[in-house]
């Protein structure tokens, strides 16, 4: 016979929608050979009632037949030799008559009782298992749902401890009653085909004892027939005993180790953190907006495939994209009422998506599974060791090493740099006319080993007056920790020639000892790159960055304030990654205290929508204008209008030129490295 389809018990504790929807398979299995089995069952019950009636039917004849003397009929009576025959055939009728009722009690016997305990006994329990099963499944997701809605800042030791053991009682029943339920659905498989075969084999072998009883002359072929069946079908008893042996003791061996599993978060030091995940599936709350102010959390089976996060319904036959997370940025987030969330945020900006995992183990595994997902290491032939060595790597990032040449042979970034008062040059001159001089380089002249890295803009306002060239944190007026000024005040940019304003997210910044070689940012990108990676921060703070032609405006998306001023003057380095667009950087030179002569460099690094280079063009061309600033200004709007590349204009990356006739809209690219080199 074929191979027995059978349902994972072990899968069962993941209870995965493919698990579910295979459960759904045998359910639709059961249906169906409960349905055929009652259509057998009724026209297995009508030959066993006819053949009462047949017995019945044939005993009254013989009865009928021997009574034939004794009726008087007015015409032909009296008829010896009819009498006489009718005798004999009532004879034989009755012996007839006796095996009919023989038949009747092995039809009985061998094919109404196997058929009947089926359908009465197994059958049943089926539809029982059912039930329960379906009640525990109800019962455990109400009691997630109660466990996801703990409430982060006030916390009840008691109310939490009531939910935990909420939790691991209904999972513990679902997971129990659900093994129980995948071993009967498996059983199932072993018992619909006896129930098939043992009441046809009764029922043949009855055929074959009646027709005996009345001819000594059997088919021998289809005794041997029989006889193979019969065979078979204890073959398949044994293998059913077998399997429901092995079966049962699986569930007791899934019982003792899936215990600790029912905790909803189990203890980290028992069950470490994966960070070298390169795919992960697993329940995740999904956040959705209702209102402004309210939102929905929805749970759904969350699972990677390749590039892509796909979610999948309970039910559903197959997932379905939730986002493409190449490229993406993931960081922790905080959300007032749920706890172990991380935001998603696809390469452009234009979608994110929050999530809540169910445990500390969760969080950070989806959080670095993802971070490893968006580098593309999935496509590597060993994906998890390819992981593996990236984090390892960044955890010798940060350690010092005797050479910066040896560090930056194999991955170079290209970027200009700006050195007062000329422009940035481009990536390939600054690599080829210095090359012999990087081997010299040391790693302590570009950034001191033990510079602390500042990972977040600690002042929410900042407002400088222009051409000012303190540091940020020092000096300035006062201002007002909700975004009013306290006076009105002329805005700084408002007769500035050039507005360009772009998207970016603050990764980090830090004190540099030089200030005019490029290395000096891809080192910073290095180094806070990597402590990013070590201490998992993935936090970062979106603003809005305008370029003018005085200053760098860091400014809140949200409240249009100024958090950051950046004195243009004073930016005298900036580059960008040559692998990925999104970084870049600039170098700060500002004076460290009241004497101008004690000056201090610091870089940041931030991240863009794949537009470092535009940004860096940018801040080129309103140095170019810094320069040129005895022009008028339709020489000036001549300028930005020489450096715009009409066909490739982006509504992120616009110049507004102030002239009375007509505004420009450029998008600084190759147009404006070739006018800074021509300045």
């Amino acid at each position: 016979m074929p191979g027995i389809d059978k349902l994972p018990i072990e899968e069962t504790l993941e209870d995965s929608p493919q698990t579910r929807s295979l459960l759904g398979v045998f359910e639709e299995d059961a249906t169906a050979i409960s349905n055929y089995m009652n259509q057998l069952y009724q026209a297995m019950h009508r030959i066993y009632d006819a053949q009462n009636e047949l017995s019945a039917a044939t005993h009254l004849t013989s009865k009928l037949l021997k009574e034939y003397e004794k009726q008087r009929f007015p015409l032909g009576g009296d008829d010896e030799v009819m009498s006489s025959t009718l005798q004999q055939f009532s004879k034989v009728i009755d012996e007839l008559s006796s095996c009919h009722a023989v038949l009747s009690t092995q039809l009985a016997d061998a094919m109404m009782f196997p058929i009947t305990q089926f359908k009465e006994r197994d059958l049943k329990e089926i539809l029982t298992l059912k039930e329960v099963f379906q009640i525990a499944s109800n019962d455990h997701d109400a009691a997630i749902n109660r466990y996801s809605r703990l409430s982060k800042k006030r916390e009840n030791d008691k109310v939490k401890y009531e939910v935990t053991e909420d939790v691991y009682t209904s999972r513990k029943k679902q997971h129990q009653t659900m093994m129980h339920y995948f071993c009967a659905l498996n059983t199932l498989q072993y018992k619909k085909k006896i129930a098939l075969l043992e009441p046809l084999l009764g029922y043949m072998q009855a055929q074959i004892s009646f027709f005996k009883m009345g001819s000594e002359n059997l088919n021998e072929q289809l005794e041997e027939f029989l006889a193979n069946i019969g065979t078979s079908v204890q073959n398949v008893r044994r293998e059913m005993d077998s399997d429901i042996e092995t079966m049962q003791q699986t569930i007791e061996d899934l019982e003792v180790a899936s215990d600790p599993l029912y905790v909803p978060d189990p203890d980290p030091t028992k069950f470490p953190v994966n960070r070298n995940l390169t795919r992960k599936a697993g329940y995740l709350n999904a956040r959705n907006k209702t209102g402004l102010v309210s939102s929905t959390w929805d749970r759904q089976f969350y699972f990677t495939q390749g590039g892509n996060l796909m979610s999948q319904a309970r039910g559903d036959v197959a997932g379905g994209l939730a986002m493409d997370i190449d490229n993406c940025s993931v960081m922790a987030v905080d959300c007032e009422d749920r706890r172990y969330c991380f935001q998603i945020t696809s390469f452009d900006g234009k979608k994110s998506s929050i999530l809540q995992a169910e445990s500390k183990k969760d969080h950070e595994e989806w959080i670095c599974t993802i971070n490893n997902i968006s580098k593309q290491i999935y496509l590597s032939e060993n994906p998890e060791e390819t992981a593996a060595r990236v984090n390892q790597s960044a955890l010798e990032a940060v350690t010092p090493s005797p050479s910066f040449q040896q560090r930056h042979e194999s991955l170079r970034p290209a970027a200009g740099q700006s050195r007062p008062p000329t422009a940035r040059t481009s990536s390939s001159g600054s690599l080829g006319s210095e090359s012999t001089n990087l081997a010299a380089l040391s790693l302590d002249s570009l950034v001191a080993p033990d510079t602390p890295i500042q990972f977040d803009i600690i002042s929410p306002v900042c407002e400088d007056q222009p051409g000012q060239a303190k540091a940020f944190g020092q000096g300035g007026r006062r201002t007002n920790p909700f975004g009013e000024s306290g006076g009105i005040i002329k805005s700084e940019t408002e007769d500035s020639i050039l507005h360009q304003l772009f998207i970016v997210r603050f990764l980090g910044s830090m004190e540099v000892k030089s200030d005019d070689h490029p290395d000096v940012v891809y080192e910073t990108m290095r180094q806070i790159l990597a402590a990013r990676a070590i201490h998992n921060i993935f936090r970062m703070t979106e603003s809005h960055l305008l370029v003018t032609c005085d200053c760098l405006k860091l400014i809140d998306p949200q409240t249009q304030v100024t958090r950051l001023t950046f004195p243009l003057p004073c930016v005298v380095l900036y580059a960008t990654h040559q692998e990925n667009k999104r970084l870049f950087g600039f170098v700060l030179r500002t004076s460290s205290g009241r004497s101008e002569s004690n000056l201090s460099s610091v870089c940041y690094i931030f991240e863009s929508n794949n537009e470092g280079e535009k940004i860096c063009d940018s801040v080129g061309l309103a140095k170019q204008i810094a320069l040129h600033a005895e022009l008028d200004l339709e020489e000036q709007s001549r300028l930005i209008a020489a450096s715009s590349r009409p066909n490739q204009a982006s509504s992120e990356g616009q110049f507004v030129v102030l002239s009375s006739s007509q505004s420009e809209e450029s998008d600084l690219g190759e147009g404006g490295k070739k006018r800074e080199s021509e300045a």
